[in-house]
C-alpha cells in the first residue's frame, strides 16, 4: 500500500459561506494546522487540490447549472428565477465570494484523489463529502457533489465494484440518486432518522444498490460498533470492492448542533481502521460537522488512523494553541470543555444496544446475506 496522501487548499482558510451560516467555522484549515503541528503532515504527503473546470464537473452536473453557479459568483447576485430553478442564493446555499471556486476545489480534490488511487493507495480529502448536491441544483450546503464525481472517476478508470460508505448524520440523497439501480456501486448509509433530507428509509434500497439504516437519537458507541460489525463490514466485504469511498461526516458526534446523535470520535476512527484493509483503494472524505473543535479533532484523528500514527493523550502546547484560538458564536463555544482544547480523542460514549436497532440490523443483515 502506498503512503497515504492528504489533499488540501488555502481556499478553505480564506473563504466563508457567511458569518451566520453553519459553515462559517474553520474546518479544513484547522485539520491542516493540527496535523502539521503534530508532525503528521509534510510536503511529501500533502497535495494541493486543483479547482475543477466546468467541463469536468459536467460529467455529473448539467452545463446550465454550472453556468448559473459561475455567474452567481461573478455578479454576487441571483435572480428569483435562478434561486427557484437552481437552489442558489438560499439560506442553505447562499451567494458568497467563492461559491463556485470553493466547491469546485473540493470536487477537484476528490477527483484527483480517485486518480491517485487508480493503481492502489489511500487519500484523504477532508474538504470533500458534499453528498447532497444534485445534478442540476444546489442542496443542503452542497453546491456540487464530489463523492459522485470521485466514484465516476473510479468507474471510468475501469473499476466495476465500488463501495460507498456514509456515516454522516444526514442521508446521502444526492449520491443515492446518482447511482440508483447501479450494479457497480454499493451504497451503505447510516444516518439519523427523521432528520433532513428525510430520505433513506430502512425499506429504501435505491433499486438494490443501497443499504439504508436510519438510527434513533442518542446513538452511542456500542450501538455503532454493532452497526459496523453487523452491517457495514459484512456488506462491504460481500461486494468484494476494488475501491472504498468513505464519507466521514463529523456531525454524528455528541456536541454537533445539527444532529442529535451522541457518538464519540472513536466511532469514526474505528470505522476508518476497519475499512482500510478491505480494499486496495481507499478514499476518505469529510462531510458534515458544525462544531469547529469536534470537526478539527475528529478529522485530524482520521488522518492519524490512516497513517497508523499514535494519537497522544494530551496535545503539545502548539496544538493546544490552535484549538484555543478557535472561536464559535454558539453558546457552547463561549466556554469549551477542557478536552476540546487539550486532546483529540473523546471519552467513549458507551451504552445499551436498543431493541429497535437490533431489529433493523437483523432486517438488513438478512438482505446482504442473500
Amino acid at each position: 500500500m502506498k503512503r497515504p496522501l492528504f489533499i488540501g487548499s488555502d481556499i478553505y482558510r480564506n473563504s466563508t459561506y457567511g458569518s451566520k451560516h453553519p459553515l462559517a467555522i474553520p474546518r479544513v484549515s484547522t485539520v491542516i494546522d493540527l496535523c502539521r503541528e503534530l508532525g503528521w503532515l509534510t510536503p511529501e504527503n500533502y497535495r494541493v487540490s486543483p479547482c475543477a473546470k466546468p467541463s469536468v464537473l459536467e460529467r455529473f452536473h448539467t452545463p446550465d447549472y454550472i453556468a448559473a453557479l459561475q455567474k452567481a459568483e461573478a455578479v454576487q447576485h441571483v435572480t428569483d428565477e435562478t434561486r427557484d430553478k437552481y437552489g442558489l442564493g438560499t439560506l442553505s446555499n447562499p451567494v458568497f465570494a467563492e461559491m463556485y471556486r470553493r466547491p469546485a476545489t473540493a470536487a477537484g480534490g476528490s477527483m484527483l484523489a480517485a486518480e491517485l488511487i487508480r493503481d492502489g493507495g489511500i487519500v484523504f480529502n477532508p474538504a470533500g463529502g458534499t453528498h447532497h448536491g444534485l445534478a442540476d441544483r444546489a442542496n443542503g450546503f452542497c453546491y456540487l457533489n464530489d463523492p459522485v464525481l470521485a466514484i465516476q472517476t473510479l468507474l471510468s478508470a475501469g473499476l466495476d465494484r465500488v463501495v460507498y460508505v456514509d456515516i454522516d448524520a444526514h442521508h446521502c440523497d444526492g449520491v443515492e440518486l446518482a447511482f440508483h439501480g447501479s450494479d457497480r456501486v454499493r451504497m451503505i448509509s447510516v444516518h439519523e432518522t427523521r432528520r433532513w433530507p428525510f430520505t433513506g428509509q430502512l425499506e429504501e434500497d435505491a433499486g438494490g444498490a443501497a443499504f439504508n439504516l436510519p438510527v434513533p437519537r442518542h446513538l452511542n458507541d456500542d450501538e455503532f460498533t454493532a452497526i459496523l460489525d453487523q452491517l457495514i463490514l459484512p456488506a462491504t466485504e460481500a461486494f468484494k470492492p476494488q475501491a472504498i469511498v468513505l464519507q466521514c461526516g463529523a456531525d454524528a458526534v455528541a456536541e454537533d448542533p445539527l444532529s442529535r446523535l451522541t457518538l464519540s470520535n472513536n466511532a469514526h476512527w474505528r470505522t476508518v481502521a476497519a475499512l482500510k484493509p478491505l480494499s486496495p483503494r481507499f478514499l476518505v472524505l469529510g462531510g458534515g460537522g458544525y462544531n469547529p473543535w469536534s470537526v478539527g479533532r475528529l478529522w485530524s484523528g482520521v488522518w492519524a488512523t490512516l497513517n497508523d500514527f499514535e494519537i497522544p493523550d494530551t496535545l503539545d502546547v502548539g496544538a493546544q494553541k490552535i484549538l484555543r484560538d478557535l472561536t464559535w458564536s454558539r453558546a457552547a463555544g463561549q466556554a469549551p470543555p477542557p478536552h476540546w482544547l487539550d486532546s483529540l480523542r473523546d471519552a467513549p460514549n458507551t451504552g445499551p444496544i436498543r431493541q429497535e436497532l437490533r431489529n433493523d440490523l437483523r432486517h438488513l443483515t438478512a438482505r446482504h446475506s442473500r
